[in-house]
């Protein structure tokens, strides 16, 4: 059977079989497969009433999937494009600011642990720059620096 043959309501269970979608995303792709007659929202609804859509799940699988590799406000900003509900977001930050220090220097040692620590001031700002692009608050950052200069004993550096 080919993807062209199949309904709307095919198209979305084929897209929640790949992965967790939320319904904002799943009206986005389907949008453009509508037939006259078809009724997204309708499907939508349905689907959804029969926890194919459920957006906890989708919360949570953003957040496992990604917050391994990025900071909080990454996979924040992710739980808001795909349209979920504040309150969800507020529920995954509070779940991510507890680890934010251990994810960023998970991330730092998996890209600069086999480096020295940063001896330069500009080698340092690289570093620095290279979680804050993941999205890591500067908090973490900075710890992450302060561990890195100190080595494994966690004492802290001479600088900031």
């Amino acid at each position: 059977m080919g993807f062209q043959k199949l309904s709307l309501k095919g198209r979305a269970l084929r897209l929640l079989a790949q992965r967790e979608h939320s319904r904002s995303e799943l009206e986005a792709k389907l949008a453009r497969h509508v037939q006259e007659g078809e009724d997204l929202a309708a499907i939508l609804d349905e689907l959804q009433a029969k926890d194919f859509i459920n957006p906890a799940r989708v919360a949570e699988s953003v957040v496992h999937l990604r917050a391994p590799r990025l900071g909080t406000q990454r996979v924040l900003q992710e739980l808001r494009r795909k349209g979920l509900d504040e309150e969800l977001v507020r529920d995954a930050a509070r779940q991510l600011a507890a680890s934010e220090h251990e994810r960023a220097l998970a991330v730092w040692r998996q890209r600069f642990g086999t480096a020295p620590p940063a001896t330069t001031a500009q080698e340092r700002a690289r570093q620095m720059r290279f979680l804050a692009a993941r999205g890591f608050a500067s908090d973490a950052v900075r710890r992450v620096m302060r561990s890195a200069a100190a080595g494994e004993d966690g004492e802290a550096g001479g600088w900031e």
